[in-house]
């Protein structure tokens, strides 16, 4: 479930992507597919160690990496702490992670110093109204270890942006379709998991992931301006 969308954040064959906070590297697999060379990141080593095995497996058995000759390694990391040179990157991607993070400023400031002049980031983090919507329903959505810590609106992430350097320059929403099926979780609670709706929500959810039909595309894609999850915030570096 791509949520990034590659050809506004200016991906060329070649080039090299930073999959910041990867979680399970889906990012990281688009990119490589589209021939870049991907370093996907995150602090946690068991989500970097399954990342690890998809990228393997894409290496050996992914067709179109293979054609295309994307690349791809996976690294633990600290996000105030980059294991990464200045510059070193032509587009880096931070995927629904900064809302976890205390210290988000200096984060961005690390995404920007290894962002090459010129080069790109893609920033995408929970809509403000529905995660707003889960916070008042749910206690334990955001106060789990390693919840949500905020939540942004659109202005208030482009101003974070542009204080770590870089210009914002397109937005758009993602997941309309994810949006009930969390408001239904967190209006139930613990009672979620054994409740038959939100089973059957979950089966239509990852049916549409891996069917890729264009009717629940074209349906979420319409419902996206309205009820979209996730905000996804293009800039560039200055």
């Amino acid at each position: 479930m791509l949520t990034v969308r590659f050809a506004w954040l200016g991906l060329h064959s070649g080039e090299r992507l930073l999959d910041f906070g990867c979680g399970g590297g889906r990012h990281s697999f688009e990119a490589m597919r589209h021939g870049a060379v991907a370093t996907a990141l995150d602090a946690d080593a068991e989500e970097a160690g399954r990342a690890a095995g998809w990228v393997r497996a894409l290496l050996d058995e992914d067709k179109k990496t293979a054609e295309s000759g994307g690349q791809g390694h996976v690294v633990v990391g600290d996000g105030v702490a980059l294991p990464f040179p200045d510059a070193c990157f032509d587009r880096v991607v931070a995927s629904e992670v900064l809302e976890h993070l205390p210290d988000d400023g200096s984060v961005l400031a690390e995404l920007a110093r290894v962002t090459r002049p010129g080069g790109t980031l893609a920033v995408t983090v929970p809509r403000w109204y529905p995660e707003v919507i889960n916070w008042r329903l749910s206690s334990e959505y955001h106060n789990a270890p390693g919840g949500h810590v905020r939540i942004y609106r659109r202005a208030q992430l482009e101003r974070r942006l542009r204080e770590a350097g870089f210009r914002p320059y397109r937005s758009h929403h993602a997941h309309a379709l994810h949006s009930p099926y969390w408001w239904l979780r967190c209006l139930l609670g613990a009672r979620a998991d054994s409740n038959a709706l939100v089973k059957a929500y979950y089966r239509l959810l990852v049916w549409d992931i891996t069917a890729h039909r264009r009717l629940t595309s074209w349906t979420e894609a319409a419902l996206n301006p309205l009820l979209g999850k996730s905000l996804a915030v293009y800039a560039r570096k200055d």
